[in-house]
């Protein structure tokens, strides 16, 4: 301890008083040599000949009375836990300002402020200033259609395992992806500060770009499209369909959501009518998560899109294709783990929801 690298400094002092003591020496030379007061290492040395090291160890504390009771630590999270219009506030969201200011108001304490909030509301994870926002299951038939994709990704199909020459395709759209030439050239990162992206820029159009995710292959195939719409569905569907071994296939199921180039019956008809081995399988709607292709898009949006500085449309097209070429080297299948379980046991909570 008194020579320990990584000793606090009040434990080396009491740990030199034991070792002078050791030694043989008065405690008055001992107070010289570690500059404590005669008080201070009488009361060391006593402490470590009746309770040995443990007795180096300051003792606990009381420390200053609480200045707030438990029950009014309890009834400013309760109110942190009700909605502002539920208590006459008009407020959407509580902040710890205004609980504390609330709190006064109904005389749960004297005096409060926001940090004392901010602790309390701390040691329970209660974040009301955050929200989430969630939507309620209104397709009839969610639970057939979710578990037909799910199926899929687990290669099962009506009940049978999918063969070798049968493929799962989840494709999409990914709308409104814009030139924005910004007005001063991008600083790269440097010591101490992030990369710094100019906030003003030029308009220079934007595209659709539409992508084509084998689910168990990790293979990406897209292209970019002035606009969304049925033609520019086709012409993906045609440019993966035409390939190996999509093309001589037995089967090549595609995943998509009901997005109006894709939706509906008619849409399924069209497929297979120009391609007899595709079949479309549509997503329910309000379900777009089940569609993998949307975490490729996240992909692409956080390390293609963002921050977005390009000159031209171009730029923006040639960038897309070149990752799409980066990501198909490396790529490995998305570890998908919502079974048709986990979605018997969502469903089953969601019953449970009161409605209103």
């Amino acid at each position: 301890m008194a020579y320990g690298h990584k000793t606090p400094h009040r434990d080396r002092i009491r740990a030199h008083v034991v070792l002078h003591a050791a030694r043989g020496r008065s405690n008055a030379h001992i107070a010289r040599e570690t500059g404590l007061h005669l008080d201070t290492v009488r009361t060391w040395r006593g402490r470590f000949v009746e309770e040995g090291l443990p007795g180096l160890a300051d003792r606990k504390r009381s420390g200053r009375p609480p200045s707030f009771t438990a029950l009014q630590t309890a009834q400013v999270k309760a109110l942190a836990c009700q909605l502002p219009a539920e208590t006459g506030a008009p407020l959407s969201r509580w902040s710890c300002p205004e609980l504390a200011r609330e709190a006064v108001a109904r005389h749960i304490a004297p005096a409060l402020s926001a940090s004392t909030v901010r602790r309390w509301l701390h040691e329970d994870a209660i974040k009301p200033w955050q929200h989430r926002s969630w939507i309620f299951i209104t397709d009839p038939g969610f639970r057939a259609r979710a578990a037909r994709v799910l199926d899929l990704y687990a290669r099962i199909w009506q009940g049978q395992p999918l063969g070798a020459d049968e493929y799962v395709i989840s494709a999409d759209e990914k709308t409104s992806v814009q030139a924005r030439c910004r007005c001063h050239p991008t600083l790269a990162p440097g010591q101490a500060r992030a990369m710094r992206v100019n906030h003003t820029y030029g308009r220079g159009g934007a595209l659709a770009y539409l992508a084509a995710y084998d689910v168990h292959r990790a293979r990406v195939s897209g292209r970019a499209e002035p606009r969304t719409g049925i033609d520019p569905f086709m012409n993906l569907v045609t440019q993966v369909m035409s390939q190996e071994p999509y093309a001589s296939a037995k089967r090549v199921f595609w995943i998509v959501d009901n997005g109006s180039s894709h939706r509906g019956q008619k849409a399924a008809d069209r497929l297979t009518s120009a391609f007899p081995n595709a079949v479309m399988v549509h997503t329910p709607v309000h379900a777009s998560w089940l569609n993998q292709v949307e975490i490729y898009f996240s992909v692409v949006q956080r390390k293609v899109v963002s921050p977005n500085d390009f000159t031209d449309l171009a730029q923006v097209r040639d960038r897309l294709r070149s990752f799409e070429d980066r990501y198909n080297a490396t790529a490995q299948p998305f570890q998908w783990k919502f079974t048709t379980s986990d979605l018997d046991d969502l469903l089953a909570r969601l019953d449970r929801h009161p409605t209103r």
